[in-house]
């Protein structure tokens, strides 16, 4: 039966803005704010159990907010010149085994939304290369490079 969010469980701290050097945690706000531009619901953040970490849990909700689905959400963020194609390699048959065991604990958390269709969803974030100043200047500060989401892949895997 779709619900309501819950409040903040345990599980989960309330949601603290990333510091500003932690480039995990840049990431995934990136991804959580497109998440919410196409009509997602951050139902928790870097949520922890045993198994593990959940980078982002959306819900996603019908038109009268309620959720009908939920996506857990593995957030890689890689600086230029990677070697796992942008955290895409970094998603093993290991990896993947123990994001279900998470969300398997998470769902036993939250009963009311067990029953609801799930998947895995894998947002890959990149740092781009400031472009080369060509300067002379002494004092010219270099352009400072952003993070932007590369790729969302939905569904990604399965059990």
């Amino acid at each position: 039966m779709p619900t309501q969010p819950p409040p903040d469980s345990e599980s989960s701290p309330p949601r603290q803005p990333p510091p500003p050097n932690h480039l995990g945690q840049q990431g995934e706000a990136i991804v959580a704010q497109w998440l919410q531009a196409q009509g997602w619901l951050i139902l928790h953040e870097r949520w922890r159990c045993r198994w593990g970490e959940l980078d982002l849990i959306a819900g996603q909700p019908n038109s009268a907010g309620q959720i009908t689905a939920i996506a857990f959400v593995e957030v890689k963020t890689r600086q230029p010149g990677n070697w796992d194609l942008h955290g895409k390699l970094a998603i093993t048959p290991q990896k993947q085994a123990k994001l279900w065991k998470t969300a398997q604990l998470f769902l036993a958390e939250h009963p009311d939304w067990a029953d609801l269709p799930c998947q895995f969803d894998v947002a890959l974030v990149g740092r781009d290369r400031p472009p080369t100043r060509q300067t002379s200047a002494p004092s010219a500060i270099a352009p400072r490079p952003t993070l932007r989401l590369l790729e969302y892949i939905p569904a990604a895997f399965s059990q």
